[in-house]
């Protein structure tokens, strides 16, 4: 009995210390998560420096970690072209100034344009008759805004039909897209157009005359940078586990900023939170352990395209790539893209969950190109994609804040990532 009861009690105390572990790892977390989204770091877009003053932090944290560096710096610097919207920004409807970023968002790739235009609407009875297509394409809209409505669209040949006007074939002023949600994106080329999406049941839906004050700015060869840093393996250094994570986001526009919490604050403070642990457990690295916070991944993955064009160590060297985005969420469990692809790897990761009764649901998902993982797979690097499920839905808007971020299995998935490192490092799959 007493030999049971001191096994007990160990048991106790081993749980009571994970717990407190996790604890702060979470709390921690939440530290990054609100940094980088507040509005100093002005949406983490490539204008007002947002990029370069989430860089510092993470950069910061980094050597606060003790991650050495490949060379003289964690910076790995590389150039692209974006169009941004730095000034402020006035778009009034019907005589009423609207609200930028609740009721409408000015897309990316959108030029100036200032002055009061009337407002034309486009409906889907139209789009189905060639004459009426025909004669609407064919009338001057050089001086208008076309406002596409497209109530009753259901059917997928005519969806991508539809999808098309959203190309300005009217050579019009400008083109308004009535949304049932406004999501936002990035850009690295301008229109000769302004495209704006408004939310349906708003004032746009009405719209007669439209007045717009809009300036962008548009910077070739912008320069950003990627963060990469690593300790050493202990039994064979010279190959490597990379845990990934963008950090870029939107930026702003006008006055409104897109602060990006779940996408991908989440995700950099779950790369952050596995190097501060690492720190602490250097003993347990078989492998290198390469940490690597992109930049450029809303402008179409840049940042991995260029690291993996540009490594600093060999890729087959790679054991294992984890890429982690939208990191926030979990009251349905996570998806792993890939894991057809290496399902030992993701049987792996199931068995963990399910001796562990961490997560809801592992979901498996095939290849993609939605992330960063992806130019690692195209170059034959082992490699998953996770990215929580369930939750808040706000994602790429106004509304994915740092205040509003749950974080509700953020402590599970650091478990099953430990958990799977640990796997990798003694091969047990």
């Amino acid at each position: 009995m007493y030999i049971m009861l001191r096994i007990r009690g160990i048991l106790t105390i081993v749980l009571f210390t994970t717990c407190i572990l996790v604890q702060a790892q979470k709390d921690y977390a939440r530290k990054v998560v609100d940094t980088l989204t507040s509005p100093y770091m002005a949406g983490r877009g490539y204008d007002f420096e947002g990029d370069k003053k989430a860089a510092k932090y993470i950069g910061d944290q980094m050597k606060e970690f003790g991650l050495l560096p490949f060379g003289n710096s964690y910076e790995q610097h590389f150039k692209f072209n974006v169009n941004t919207f730095p000034y402020k920004m006035e778009v009034s409807v019907n005589g009423k100034l609207q609200p930028i970023g609740a009721d409408y968002i000015v897309l990316p790739n959108s030029c100036s344009e200032k002055g009061t235009f009337p407002v034309k609407r486009f409906i889907r009875s139209t789009l189905l008759d060639a004459a009426k297509m025909y004669e609407f394409k064919h009338q001057d809209h050089r001086k208008e805004f076309i406002l596409l409505d497209d109530t009753g669209v259901t059917d997928k040949a005519e969806r991508a039909k539809w999808e098309q006007l959203k190309y300005n074939p009217f050579k019009a002023k400008g083109i308004i897209v009535i949304c049932n949600k406004l999501t936002q994106e990035t850009s690295d080329s301008v229109a000769d157009y302004v495209l704006i999406n408004a939310m349906r049941n708003s004032i746009f839906d009405s719209a007669a005359t439209i007045t717009v004050d809009i300036k962008n700015k548009f910077v070739k060869d912008y320069d950003s940078q990627n963060l990469i840093g690593y300790f050493k393996g202990n039994v064979q250094p010279d190959s490597f586990i990379v845990f990934s994570a963008h950090y870029d986001h939107l930026g702003k526009m006008g006055d409104a900023y897109f602060p990006g919490a779940n996408d991908n604050a989440s995700g950099t403070a779950m790369l952050l939170s596995l190097a501060r642990y690492y720190f602490t457990h250097k003993e347990s690295m078989k492998y290198s352990l390469v940490f690597i916070a992109f930049t450029g991944e809303e402008m179409g993955l840049y940042g991995s395209k260029y690291y993996t064009s540009h490594p600093l160590f060999p890729l087959n060297s790679i054991k294992f790539e984890l890429n982690m985005d939208i990191m926030g969420t979990g009251d349905e469990g996570i998806t792993v893209v890939n894991a057809p692809t290496y399902n030992a790897a993701f049987k792996d990761l199931q068995r963990i969950n399910d001796t562990l009764h961490l997560l809801k649901l592992i979901k498996p998902r095939g290849a993609t190109s939605n992330s960063d993982h992806y130019f690692f797979y195209v170059n034959h690097v082992p490699d998953f994609f996770i990215y929580t499920m369930g939750g808040i839905k706000a994602y790429h808007d106004i509304y994915d804040r740092g205040q509003t971020l749950p974080l509700t299995d953020f402590d599970n998935v650091f478990k099953l990532i430990l958990q799977f490192t640990d796997d990798i490092c003694n091969q047990r799959f």
